[in-house]
């Protein structure tokens, strides 16, 4: 049958591939979509401090490379493909892209997440214009600028601390007055001599013409507005999952994001969710790819118990 598998991955971050890496090892026929539009989160970052085994880090394009050639050197197919639903067919699964369809008998979702916006006025107009979620992306076009960098976890001071190397000054804005990044991030941040810090503020508005020229912060303790004059505004307050085409098909929480038991199975019999779209709570590259190495060994389980060859 053409486009059928015995696997289908959708998504094509750390967690999807290392699945792949499984599966394809398993010598199970399978097939990793990803979304040209979408890419992981990974792919967004400069450098990868806190995965094991590299010890000064590694540049995250090149973790995602190696992870791509090695789910292709055991026989994984690698294909940009946008899902938009899935159905049950029978007692297999048929995935119905925006090109083609495809059929499988389990399937691993692993699609990740996006930033999450924050909704202030100003932020959708000047997307492009100054707004932006990705400092990986966007860092070159703030060279010698004053640019305001929302959020306290750890996305936000590694982003801010990219943003360094090339804006002229930074303006971190947190709502709280101690930040949520790990202990070594904060040294780094508040050594930094290029950034300052807007403690208890909250972004309200985003202010130009045709480009971002400042922002409007409230503080919260002060109850005082402020004005800050700035090119670019970078927004790091958390994801939300890429889960949309999977709503009525398995179970998710409040938050969207695929509920999971301890085998990374889902509410459907044959199919596995693994990474950072699952209810997991630490989103982090070494979960996920531990997360994504369970659901490729119980995709196997499943697909060698369905097929009736599997070891006993």
């Amino acid at each position: 049958m053409d486009n059928f598998y015995d696997v289908i991955i959708i998504g094509r971050g750390p967690a999807g591939l290392t699945s792949a890496v499984y599966t394809a090892r398993s010598r199970l026929n399978t097939l990793v979509l990803g979304r040209q539009d979408l890419p992981s989160q990974l792919s967004l970052t400069d450098v990868v401090e806190n995965y094991p085994g590299f010890p000064q880090g590694i540049k995250a394009y090149q973790l995602l490379e190696r992870l791509e050639n090695q789910a292709e050197k055991f026989g994984a197919q690698l294909k940009y493909e946008k899902v938009e639903k899935i159905e049950r067919k029978e007692d297999k699964w048929q995935i119905i892209g925006r090109n083609q369809r495809y059929q499988t008998i389990s399937l691993i979702v692993a699609t990740g997440t996006k930033p999450k916006k924050l909704g202030v006025k100003g932020e959708e107009e000047f997307l492009g214009k100054g707004v932006s979620y990705c400092a990986v992306c966007d860092a070159p076009f703030f060279k010698d600028k004053n640019v305001v960098v929302i959020g306290g976890g750890n996305t936000a001071i590694e982003e801010a601390l990219y943003l360094a190397k090339f804006a002229k000054k930074i303006t971190l804005v947190h709502r709280r007055q101690m930040l949520r990044a790990t202990k070594i991030l904060q040294e780094r941040i508040f050594s930094h001599n290029k950034i300052e810090i807007e403690w208890n503020s909250l972004l309200k508005e985003i202010k130009g013409e045709d480009k971002v020229k400042s922002v409007k912060l409230w503080n919260i303790k002060e109850e005082q507005e402020k004005e800050i004059f700035c090119q670019g505004v970078f927004i790091f307050v958390g994801n939300t999952p890429n889960t949309e085409f999977l709503k009525g098909v398995v179970e998710l929480n409040q938050e969207r994001f695929v509920v999971v038991d301890k085998d990374m199975a889902t509410s459907q019999q044959g199919i596995f969710a693994c990474g950072d779209c699952t209810d997991v709570s630490l989103k982090q590259v070494a979960t996920a790819i531990g997360t994504a190495s369970l659901a490729g060994v119980k995709a196997k389980d499943y697909v060698e118990n369905y097929k009736g060859i599997a070891y006993k």
